[in-house]
């Protein structure tokens, strides 16, 4: 189980960790606007996180969600050419919340009422280049892997640089992120 991301804005990679040991490396895509924290920036915001909370477990691949719930479609050409401006959300959604009070959660810079997710996205291509509106996507198959091998606990540390060795911790994410 993973307990530990590192997503890199730099590298465009997440990293993932289990027990201090790196497991897992991921090609995304975060903001196109660049890191920031603000509302309505359209950045990747930077810090501290958790999962706060994990949406469509038993959906099949590329199943379409909007408002974090799925609208009984599976993503086809047919249907991004029907809707050419949607900023797709597919398979799954990692709902993270900022710990850093002031950084990344609460007033004007709160990571969680910004929606920001880690999901699948229709622009597969495009992954390895900065290009979202502020979520972290992914491949829908590597979502639906990482999704499957999340520890509750998991932490999730968003910086510009390249990935750093994770974070020590022995307490639960609410002690972690209450501490700071």
């Amino acid at each position: 189980m993973f307990d530990y991301l590192h997503v890199s804005i730099a590298e465009q990679r997440l990293y993932a960790f289990s027990k201090q040991q790196l497991q897992r490396v991921y090609t995304v895509s975060t903001a196109l606007n660049g890191p920031g924290e603000q509302n309505n920036s359209g950045c990747t915001p930077r810090g501290l996180h958790y999962i706060r909370a994990k949406i469509g477990a038993d959906l099949p691949p590329m199943a379409v969600l909007r408002g974090r719930r799925w609208t009984g479609e599976i993503f086809s050409a047919e249907l991004q050419q029907a809707y050419p401006q949607r900023d797709w959300i597919l398979s799954r959604i990692l709902w993270l919340s900022g710990c850093e009070k002031g950084r990344n959660r609460l007033g004007a810079c709160d990571t969680f009422r910004r929606y920001i997710y880690i999901h699948g996205t229709a622009d597969e291509a495009l992954l390895g280049q900065p290009y979202s509106h502020g979520c972290i996507r992914m491949r829908n198959q590597d979502i639906i892997e990482l999704y499957a091998q999340l520890a509750d606990t998991c932490l999730v540390e968003i910086s510009e640089h390249a990935v750093a060795a994770p974070i020590q911790h022995s307490h639960s994410k609410e002690s972690l992120c209450k501490a700071r």
